[in-house]
């Protein structure tokens, strides 16, 4: 007998499960023709509104009259339907048969445990949470939301419910969100016929329901012709900026295998919102923007050269987000070099920082050796909410050249092709609105000739504005022979709309360059636009007055401001801090490149940028550079350093250099030296 009820048991519990799978089917299927009338309605509103306006420019009030009417009669049809179908959609989500509540095996349903304001979607494969709709303006909730179905809105016919809301002698059409009032004119709309919490909207030429806000996050109140501006919560951030150290695995480990690459290990100084380390990799919580700047310095003999990239998302070798190659040198001495790039980002995307060589010489080699900079990776992050859009852009060719080079740029990635878009020739990014922008230049070559080594290279970006090109920035790089190297640049500006930005690489007469161009991330151009009510950007040159020579120790630099003044970043006139210390007089985030270009015979060239803040009478070191000893044969040599970083109200930066064993013999003033400095809203 028991083994009998076991059976009748087991057969009421299979009979329940074939119930609730036919009763999910039932509300597919009712949803699915929910989607279709809605689709149908818009599709004959937009055909309604395209003839309505064409009738009302050939004015045949007849044929305008009989239109009408029979559009009228099938949107009614329409809506008739769709009602019918929403009250049987609602008596099955009545019949209230909860997944959870039979224990048939695994649940059809089965999404875990969602949040108060989620719902399991079934319709998804494997189901999942998701938020439960919010009604918009100008509809009713009919359904609630439950924990396996979303909540349904339905439309508020407002020509029902007050029959003479457009007045007696005037007909009234209902529209999704809204109505219309049909044959009255805009400037009577505008007078505030549209009632109470409606604004006329003009563009669709129809009154619509007013924006309901958050209790006290109404910004700008819904008027006869602008619907409801909402406020954003304070908690939501414009910028954030990061900084963290990077650490190689030591050799004695066995674990520092260059070739065939590594994730260098990245240590954060402090907790983000916005992002965390796991496994050597930032992992991002939020969408936004993202701006990352590396400082490294090597000193290695690993053949052909060593490959420093920034990875996201995990992206595979020769698909790296940017990279630059560290030459083969000639003696033992450390070499510098700075990495950038802008990307979008959502969360659970990661970042990490790659490093590898071409071959396996360098796993055996003990003279691999990264010098232990102050907080050599930093970046900022912005949120959508600022507006801003960036870019990403490949060059798209690799031969040789001789003399002169200009680029051709690939668009790889852009978040608003309105905003940011290419020349007509591919060879400059065209600007369509008034902004600052952020941009970096990465173009790896191959060279060949000793007037290469002793003349160096020149990268030079330009901005055109008004058919006349300007030199924006100009940044040297010491040449090579039969080598592999990189040479980069990286500035802020303001633009205007119709601006458009260049690059050129002057390279010396008897020297044969190959600079490369696919999508291994080795030559790239990044950039992110931001608009000017949130940001601004000031740049400058050493002073040709008190440039410091001889035996340098922790030497403060003098500036001159060679853009107009700003009113959140200004250059110290007075005092005793007068040419060396820039001020910010607001919060936000900052965002430093600064490039100088030198002769010297030091051992190490040590370049500090340091921070002086009302809380501390001494300046503090928040970002570190060096150079090491001047390659053989070349005339000059260059350092560059990059970091973004939190400012405040009365926050001062400086730039010193200290000269380790040996001297500082020149320093150019012009060409070849140069600092740019962002500032955006937080």
């Amino acid at each position: 007998m028991l083994k009998s009820q076991q059976q009748i048991i087991v057969d009421l519990q299979q009979k329940l499960a074939e119930q609730q799978h036919i009763l999910v089917s039932q509300q597919r299927e009712i949803l699915e023709q929910q989607r279709k009338m809605y689709e149908q309605m818009d599709l004959i509103k937009v055909q309604y509104g395209m003839l309505f306006d064409t009738v009302k420019q050939m004015s045949f009030q007849s044929l305008q009259e009989d239109i009408q009417n029979y559009f009228e009669s099938h949107l009614q049809g329409l809506q008739n339907q769709v009602r019918n179908h929403l009250q049987k959609s609602y008596s099955v989500h009545k019949v209230e048969v909860d997944a959870k509540v039979i224990n048939v095996g695994e649940s059809l349903l089965d999404c875990g445990l969602c949040e108060n304001d989620e719902f399991c979607n079934f319709q998804k494969t494997p189901s999942q949470c998701e938020k439960c709709t919010l009604c918009p303006a100008g509809f009713f909730q009919m359904a609630e939301c439950s924990a396996n179905s979303d909540r349904i809105c339905q439309d508020r016919d407002e020509c029902t419910e007050s029959p003479s809301i457009c007045g007696e002698r005037i007909k009234c059409l209902n529209t999704p969100g809204g109505f219309r009032c049909l044959g009255i004119a805009e400037k009577d709309a505008a007078l505030g016929l549209c009632g109470e919490e409606y604004f006329f909207n003009k563009e669709m030429q129809e009154c619509q329901a007013c924006l309901k806000c958050e209790e006290g996050m109404v910004a700008m109140p819904c008027s006869t012709v602008s619907d409801t501006v909402c406020s954003a919560t304070s908690e939501n951030k414009l910028s954030e900026s990061w900084a963290a150290n990077i650490i190689l695995p030591s050799a004695k480990s066995g674990i520092s295998q260059v070739y065939s690459g590594l994730n260098l290990k990245i240590k954060g100084k402090l907790p983000c919102e916005i992002l965390s380390v796991e496994d050597n990799s930032l992992v991002f919580r939020q969408h936004g923007l993202l701006w990352t700047d590396l400082n490294f310095a090597v000193k290695h003999n690993c053949r052909n050269f060593l490959q420093l990239s920034l990875k996201l998302n995990g992206s595979e070798e020769g698909y790296e987000l940017s990279g630059v190659r560290i030459e083969q040198p000639e003696g033992k001495y450390f070499q510098s070099t700075s990495l950038s790039s802008a990307a979008e980002v959502e969360p659970s995307q990661t970042l990490s920082v790659f490093l590898r060589s071409p071959n396996q010489f360098c796993n055996q080699s003990k003279d691999l050796h990264i010098y232990d900079l102050n907080t050599p990776l930093s970046l900022f992050w912005l949120s959508h909410d600022t507006g801003a859009v960036a870019i990403n852009a490949q060059m798209s060719t690799a031969v040789h050249y001789q003399t002169n080079y200009r680029p051709t740029f690939k668009i790889i990635s852009v978040s608003d092709p309105y905003m940011l878009s290419l020349s007509h020739d591919g060879r400059a990014i065209k600007f369509t609105e008034t902004g600052v922008v952020k941009f970096v230049f990465h173009q790896a070559l191959y060279s060949m000739g000793h007037t290469c080594v002793r003349e160096g290279f020149s990268l030079i970006s330009y901005i055109n504005r008004n058919g006349t090109n300007r030199e924006l920035m100009n940044v040297f790089k010491s040449g090579v022979n039969y080598r592999d190297t990189s040479i980069s640049a990286s500035g802020a500006t303001k633009v205007g709309a119709g601006d458009l930005i260049s690059f050129e690489i002057l390279s010396p007469a008897q020297c044969n360059v190959r600079y490369f161009g696919d999508s291994s991330g080795i030559s790239m151009f990044s950039l992110i636009w931001i608009p000017s009510v949130v940001s601004t950007a000031i740049s400058a040159t050493v002073s040709v007055t008190g440039l410091p020579t001889g035996a340098v120790r922790n030497k403060l630099l003098d500036f001159t401001q060679v853009s107009s003044s700003e009113k959140q970043i200004q250059l110290v006139s007075s005092g005793q801090l007068a040419q060396k210390y820039f001020i910010f007089t607001e919060k936000g985030i900052a965002s430093i490149a600064f490039n100088l270009k030198l002769i010297h015979s030091c051992s190490v060239l040590k370049m500090t940028l340091n921070q002086l803040t009302m809380d501390h009478m001494q300046p503090t070191a928040i970002a570190q550079q060096i150079g090491g000893q001047m390659p053989e044969g070349s005339i000059w040599t260059s350092v560059s350093l990059r970091a973004s970083f939190e400012v405040h109200n009365g926050t001062l930066v400086s730039v010193s250099l200290d000269c380790v064993r040996g001297r500082i013999n020149q320093i150019t003033h012009e060409h070849g030296t140069s600092v740019s400095i962002l500032w955006i809203s937080s």
